[in-house]
């Protein structure tokens, strides 16, 4: 199973009631695929930089699936007759995830290898001198 990050802008003229249903509807889908929907985000309506279909907003969902290309496929066919949908796109992460993971754990790894350097002795012994002030003022 692979990861995807699915983004749709829904069209402003719908209810909420209508887009969620819309939504509930789009995740049945890709669970029919074998598929599961990790994450749903809707980030509600937003203004968009330039019109398109003559919209100047819509409303932004962000959803993060676990699924097969097939899957995807129809989810996209979905978006792309529904006059529901403005845009859309599908992004692939698992990759971007995986390498990541790896980063960090390589970090970590450096981390924990790095040695502090240890003060002479004659310096840790001595105590700190106050900084001196000019004219007693702070």
């Amino acid at each position: 199973m692979r990861t995807y990050e699915v983004v749709f802008i829904a069209a402003p003229t719908l209810t909420n009631e209508e887009l969620e249903a819309f939504i509930t509807q789009m995740q049945a889908v890709v669970q029919d695929r074998n598929g599961k929907v990790i994450k749903v985000e809707n980030w509600g309506k937003k203004s968009m930089a330039y019109r398109i279909k003559r919209f100047r907003d819509g409303y932004y969902v962000i959803m993060t699936i676990e699924a097969d290309g097939a899957a995807i496929t129809e989810l996209e066919r979905r978006f792309r007759v529904s006059d529901f949908v403005i845009r859309f796109l599908s992004v692939r992460i698992d990759e971007d995830l995986k390498r990541s993971e790896k980063l960090k754990a390589t970090r970590q790894r450096k981390v924990k290898t790095r040695r502090v350097p240890e003060l002479p002795p004659q310096a840790a012994a001595e105590p700190a001198a106050e900084p001196k002030v000019a004219n007693g003022s702070v």
